[in-house]
């Protein structure tokens, strides 16, 4: 991201695969109007407005080993995965009022 021209990386999901969603990643100029903004690390996420409930909790990281590099969702809201690991069910959060 430091060498990037796009400050923001923005996370969140959408309908697809087998499983029901996907998890999504894209560089961002800018927050949306709802976007919820994470800082850690000096990194700065954005948690598309859609995608709140769904990721509510989740960790992200990110694991090299000798045959690949990839990021890792840690999600508690996510309740099965398909076979091949493209896509996840997940059921959103449960807010207490």
């Amino acid at each position: 991201m430091a060498d990037g021209d796009k400050p923001f990386l923005r996370l969140g999901v959408k309908n697809g695969g087998c499983a029901g969603m996907e998890y999504v990643m894209a560089y961002a100029d800018a927050p949306g109007p709802h976007d919820e903004i994470v800082e850690d690390k000096d990194v700065r996420i954005l948690i598309a407005a859609d995608s709140v409930l769904f990721l509510l909790g989740s960790e992200l990281d990110h694991e090299t080993s000798r045959l690949s590099a990839k990021f890792v969702f840690r999600n508690p809201n996510q309740t099965d995965a398909c076979g091949c690991g493209e896509s996840v069910t997940i059921m959103p959060a449960v807010v207490e009022v």
